[in-house]
């Protein structure tokens, strides 16, 4: 199984193509893709320039993320990994 993701353009929050050809920010909003209706959804996502930058299709299985690249799309999924991290002490 698979879905689109990509960014959008107006702030380059990572957002996903539902069923209905939109986009959302939440990937439980994303449609469901196999076989020709990966590759089709993923032209027609691939020529909306104005909403979405970069689409590209990812591996899912039922909790999210799968694949070779599952890490890296977990990580896209809830948001930036730079300063999470808290420096105990002043310097």
């Amino acid at each position: 199984m698979k879905a689109i993701t990509a960014n959008r353009l107006t702030d380059g929050r990572v957002i996903y193509r539902t069923p209905d050809g939109d986009w959302s920010p939440h990937l439980a909003e994303a449609a469901r893709l196999d076989g020709d209706n990966a590759s089709t959804a993923l032209a027609l996502a691939e020529g909306e320039f104005a909403v979405a930058v970069g689409p590209y299709l990812i591996d899912l299985d039922e909790d999210g993320p799968a694949g070779q690249k599952w890490r890296r799309e977990s990580i896209r999924l809830v948001g930036p990994s730079a300063g999470t991290t808290h420096v105990l002490g002043a310097l």
